[in-house]
């Protein structure tokens, strides 16, 4: 029976942004699971839709044995620590010395492939290479990627094979697991590496751009499936996280086929629909705007609005704590206009929320609101003194019925809303980017009942917010993650890389 050692290490790396990735962020189980180790590993993922959940049905059906060691994840935000890094390493490769004496025939690691830490710009790049020092150059060793990856050199050349969703938002992660399964069942069979092509575009995409719900990554990506079947490979198309300042930061195109000449004709295939810059071009509104924009296009649709806050998305790096679409909901009385319809989530203020569940539903209370925070562009918009009415509060815990994630516990911490104007606040101890909407009702907010909504994320909301949308705009209100990747201040960025699309 074929064994197969199994871990996950998951972390998107915004170098730009304020807050580190500590040892506390992976084992707070906000936005990701909680770090976990063992058979308590395989047991959580089994039938959850991410990477190593996937893989573990693969392996099912494949007659494989699994020796689960730890799967680690923590929220987007700047650096991971060394010593978060180091632990988290460490006990995967002391799992991984224990399972080789005891006999194990290939490697799976869920990985993220955008993480960068305090002393390693190339965090999985560190990890394989760790990896394949213990295992040898002759046994297989297979990952699979988020599709954001800043897939490096070292990362291909370690890994026999690597693989990345071909969803963004991510509704296809345990097909992605699965596929990172078929391509160890193909490395094994063969007994060596498939032949590999691999093409690098020399510009970054803006996050908001990489949506496979809009054009032209939908056409892009859905031209895959054919290919593969045309030259018999498996293509992965990394957009790359347009946010992180190391040199092979960008977007990456590869193909594995039996033979070059195939790898090679599938990659070109892939590449010519791509690599135009052009394309990739996206129009950011002003917060002010946005919201002026939105209430003329409540006043005639049924449906909700929605606004995406994408520069404080705390799935990109930020703390989900800036005020400035509040200010701008505030400034307008869109709450005095559609009062108690107007909602913005979530908001991450864990002293405001305890303050608020204190209190108790119906009670009145004066509390500062939101954070300035550093950014690119220096400071943003100031917090807010105000007198909010506590609408509802909760424990924060929501199981996710969305089609990202569906089936996780999202904890979120000691969570209310707040009336402010007319304007309902999801105000929560977790951060976590807004993509279910199971949490919103965790709080007491109907999405479905709203006119208006302002959600902090880029683009994973699209998969359970848009289908009841009548309208999505595409805010930049001042916040740690760039909407345009031209307006950062790079410095280890590959001068063959220009800033932007």
């Amino acid at each position: 029976m074929t064994t197969v050692f199994i871990a996950g290490f998951q972390h998107e790396t915004n170098t730009f942004a304020p807050s580190l990735a500590d040892w506390a962020a992976f084992n707070r189980g906000d936005a990701f699971p909680a770090y976990i180790r063992g058979q308590a590993m395989q047991t959580q993922f089994t039938g959850v839709n991410i990477p190593v959940g996937g893989f573990i049905d693969a392996a099912k059906r494949h007659g494989w044995q699994l020796w689960p060691s730890v799967w680690a994840g923590a929220s987007p935000s700047s650096f991971v620590t060394r010593d978060a890094f180091e632990r988290i390493a460490g006990d995967i490769l002391h799992d991984l010395q224990a399972a080789l004496a005891q006999g194990v025939d290939a490697v799976y690691l869920d990985l993220h492939g955008a993480a960068v830490a305090e002393h390693a710009d190339d965090a999985e790049g560190e990890l394989l290479a760790r990896v394949r020092s213990l295992i040898g150059q002759d046994m297989a060793l297979v990952a699979s990627l988020d599709l954001h990856a800043n897939v490096t050199r070292r990362m291909l050349a370690l890994a026999d094979a690597l693989v990345a969703y071909r969803t963004y938002p991510h509704i296809d992660m345990a097909e992605t697991g699965e596929r990172a399964a078929e391509l160890l069942q193909r490395r094994l069979k063969r007994g060596q590496r498939e032949a590999l092509s691999v093409h690098r575009l020399p510009y970054l995409i803006s996050l908001n751009a990489q949506s496979t719900w809009l054009q032209p990554a939908k056409d892009i990506y859905a031209a895959m499936a054919d290919i593969d079947r045309e030259y018999a490979g498996v293509l992965s198309f990394c957009m790359g996280f347009p946010a992180a300042d190391i040199e092979e930061c960008g977007p990456v195109l590869w193909a594995y086929g039996a033979e070059p000449l195939e790898a090679n004709a599938a990659a070109e295939a892939l590449n010519a629909l791509a690599c135009p810059p052009a394309q990739w071009r996206m129009d950011f509104l002003p917060a002010r705007e946005a919201v002026t924009q939105a209430l003329a296009l409540a006043a005639q649709h049924e449906r909700p609005v929605l606004i995406a806050d994408t520069q404080d998305n705390p799935g990109a790096g930020g703390d989900s704590n800036t005020t400035g679409m509040l200010h701008a909901l505030l400034q307008q009385g869109a709450g005095k206009r559609y009062p108690n319809a107007v909602a913005l989530g979530l908001l991450y203020h864990p002293e405001v929320a305890t303050i608020a569940c204190g209190a108790g539903v119906g009670a009145e209370i004066d509390v500062v609101l939101g954070v300035s925070v550093p950014t690119y562009a220096g400071m943003s918009d100031a917090p807010l003194a105000v007198r909010a009415k506590v609408v509802a509060i909760s424990e924060g815990r929501c199981v996710l019925k969305g089609p990202m994630m569906r089936g996780m516990t999202s904890q979120l911490g000691a969570s209310a809303c707040l009336a402010i104007d007319g304007v309902l606040v999801a105000v929560v101890s977790g951060k976590a980017q807004l993509f279910d909407r199971e949490m919103l009702r965790c709080v007491g907010i109907t999405p479905e009942a709203m006119k208006l909504m302002v959600l902090k994320s880029s683009n994973h909301f699209r998969a359970d917010f848009q289908p009841i949308a009548s309208h999505v705009l595409v805010a930049k209100a001042a916040g740690p993650m760039a909407a345009d990747p031209a307006d950062l201040p790079w410095r280890k960025l590959s001068p063959l890389t220009r800033t932007s699309a």
